[in-house]
């Protein structure tokens, strides 16, 4: 764990640096996310997300969270998907961590913060989360927070040209 590491809320102002890292790091997210339109890259496509990002929280479907290294914005993580329901109690966790931050902590520090958010502030009862199959340093984050794998999503997601199965994950919180 990475004492350095903290979360937040994404506030307006973290759209330039989100762009920054995103566009910098474009060839190396590209074989694990869907392509993006090129605006996704701007400070202003960053701003019009965080903008809908924030709309979800306010509605209770999302809790859309930065990383941050002493301070600085770094990557960001995510709970999407929540259903509040007191018969459901969930949400899909999302996560990834600027190039210049990676392997050194980060992302394991920033799952294990926002999995308190969830247990804490949204009262949830069950994380889950998806990988690319050969998405194996995400895959460590998520074993070292207490996930375990249930299940494959067969060509489930299109990626960098082709469809590509995911590796379901599930934590029950408060265990």
């Amino acid at each position: 764990m990475h004492s350095g590491t903290t979360i937040r809320l994404i506030e307006p102002a973290d759209a330039a640096a989100i762009a920054a890292h995103r566009e910098r790091d474009f060839e190396a997210f590209r074989p694990w996310e869907p392509a993006q339109p090129a605006d996704f890259f701007t400070p202003q496509g960053q701003a019009q997300r965080i903008d809908s990002l924030l709309a979800g929280h306010r509605a209770g479907t999302v809790w859309p969270g930065v990383v941050l290294a002493d301070g600085q914005v770094i990557g960001q993580v995510t709970v999407g998907g929540i259903l509040p329901q007191p018969h459901l109690r969930r949400g899909s966790v999302g996560y990834w961590i600027a190039g210049i931050a990676q392997n050194q902590g980060h992302a394991g520090h920033a799952v294990g913060l926002v999995l308190r958010v969830m247990t804490d502030e949204l009262g949830l009862h069950r994380a889950e989360a998806s990988t690319n199959l050969e998405n194996l340093p995400s895959q460590r984050v998520l074993r070292r927070n207490g996930f375990h794998p249930y299940g494959v999503t067969h060509s489930a997601i299109f990626l960098d040209g082709s469809w590509r199965d995911g590796l379901l994950w599930e934590r029950i919180l408060g265990d």
